[in-house]
């Protein structure tokens, strides 16, 4: 990637970054955030303890998953079902940001599209019978998958996925994203196609206060550090997009939506293009191994 393409790529990404900071500035001084009603093993547990205090529920349990790892990933999914438990909500929420040097994973993909993309792809298909065998009529599961407003500027490779030909961690990081949102609309469709008791819907949290963004330019560290209390949103408010998708009545059977602060909103022009989408959908199935269908239940 030339110097100039590198550089815009960049400046499109913190673009899109600002203007969501701005909105979030906007809603924060009208009245703020409503709220609606991993990988570390350490942290993990000690999230187990505050829940199993917080709601006197010792049903609380956590499984190791890398999602990094496809290996990892398949022993996760064979965990989980050996326990025979329903499964409602699956969030897909793991990811990395703009890693400066190009990084691969253990299978060889590029993290972000490896990590932020195929982890999930691969993660949420090998737990869609469990999804489906707790789903019902009227009482659906649920897969919640979390993209960014950097969607919004990210552009698709399909010959290059892992941006081998030339690295941009900015445009890196926003094809990862533009990818989970055809990923979760093309998933819908299947699922309508087989009139599966399951919804797919992708959510934007906003501009958050976390760790993620140890790898952005040094001068948006500079801000977050200083105003990140007020221009950002704290781990709880940028969750709560994801717990809406997940828990409430009104999105009972809806899926194939993009929620922004709890809302319906149109995602990029491109997400919609059924043919990119089947195309993204059988490359991935074809990187991690997983039965195209595809053809099959659109055939019926």
């Amino acid at each position: 990637m030339s110097l100039l393409s590198a550089a815009r790529a960049a400046l499109r990404v913190y673009a899109a970054g600002a203007a969501v900071i701005v909105a979030q500035l906007l809603r924060r001084c009208l009245g703020g955030f409503v709220e609606p009603a991993g990988n570390n093993k350490v942290r993990a547990q000690e999230a187990v303890k505050k829940i199993k205090e917080e709601t006197l529920n010792d049903k609380v349990e956590f499984l190791y998953c890398n999602l990094a790892s496809m290996g990892s990933i398949q022993q996760f999914a064979q965990a989980f079902k050996k326990k025979k438990l329903p499964l409602h909500v699956l969030v897909n929420n793991a990811g990395v940001m703009m890693v400066p040097q190009r990084t691969m994973t253990v299978d060889g993909f590029e993290e972000h599209i490896g990590l932020n993309y195929l982890g999930h792809f691969l993660l949420t298909n090998l737990l869609l019978d469990a999804l489906k065998d707790s789903g019902r009529p009227g009482c659906t599961a649920r897969v919640v998958t979390v993209s960014s407003a950097t969607h919004y500027v990210g552009e698709l490779d399909l010959d290059d996925l892992h941006s081998s030909s030339s690295y941009s961690p900015h445009a890196a990081y926003a094809q990862s994203k533009l990818a989970l949102v055809l990923f979760s609309y093309h998933l819908q469709a299947l699922l309508d196609a087989q009139g599966c008791p399951v919804t797919a819907n992708v959510v934007d949290p906003g501009v958050v206060n976390t760790d993620l963004y140890r790898h952005v330019f040094w001068g948006t560290r500079l801000v977050k550090k200083i105003f990140g209390w007020w221009f950002f949103k704290t781990p709880d408010e940028g969750a709560w997009t994801s717990v809406y998708a997940a828990v409430t009545p009104e999105l009972e059977g809806v899926g194939g939506r993009y929620l922004y602060n709890e809302k319906e909103t149109k995602s990029l022009e491109v997400t919609y293009d059924l043919k990119l989408q089947r195309q993204l959908w059988a490359r991935s199935c074809s990187m991690t191994g997983v039965l195209d269908v595809t053809q099959e239940v659109f055939s019926r």
